[in-house]
């Protein structure tokens, strides 16, 4: 059993490339950079046709069952989505609607979402916060948002978005630690 932490990322991009997918692999790589871990990467566009057929937990392929468990035994997660329509994707919803209610209690959580423009970053506080704050999760108080105009050839070109990236993922390393079992899950080992 690793002593490393586990970091799992979601990234809720439906395409390749993404733009999400490469600020997710910025936040990811910043933090591994300063602290070893165990590192999980849900790629939602992987998965998304699977998990788009499926509608009840006992139909779900394994590796996207294996994918649930991750994020339900990560000791830290970065999850992040492209706008669309206001909000995060339906698919990263219903990825998430898979996951038990009480899996993410008090686990760390740093929020980051993509959009095409400035106006659309309210989603992380409006949208995707609600969403972690259902399974009590503890929502960093950074979030990462990346608009267009900070990508050029899906690679990070802002100077203000690296700053952003940088700030959350200092923020983010006194979080990562591996995570208390409950003593339930103690004795059953």
């Amino acid at each position: 059993m690793s002593t490393k932490p586990k970091i799992v990322a979601v990234s809720g991009g439906l395409y390749k490339p993404s733009r999400t997918r490469v600020l997710v692999d910025e936040i990811v790589n910043g933090l591994a950079r300063h602290q070893p871990a165990d590192i999980r990467i849900v790629d939602l566009s992987a998965i998304a046709a699977e998990l788009g057929a499926v509608v009840t937990p006992t139909d779900l392929p394994r590796h996207i069952l294996d994918d649930i468990h991750a994020i339900e035994q990560a000791d830290l997660l970065v999850v992040a989505s492209p706008v669309y329509r206001a909000s995060f994707t339906g698919l990263f919803k219903h990825l998430f609607d898979f996951i038990h209610h009480e899996a993410l209690v008090d686990v760390p959580v740093l929020l980051a979402a993509t959009g095409g423009s400035e106006r659309h970053a309210l989603v992380i506080d409006h949208q995707l916060r609600p969403l972690f704050s259902f399974f009590q999760a503890h929502t960093l108080p950074i979030g990462v948002y990346g608009s267009e105009a900070d990508f050029h050839n899906y690679r990070v070109t802002s100077e203000s978005l690296q700053a952003r990236i940088d700030l959350a993922v200092t923020r983010a390393l006194p979080f990562l630690k591996k995570r208390r079992q409950p003593q339930a899950d103690l004795a059953a080992a």
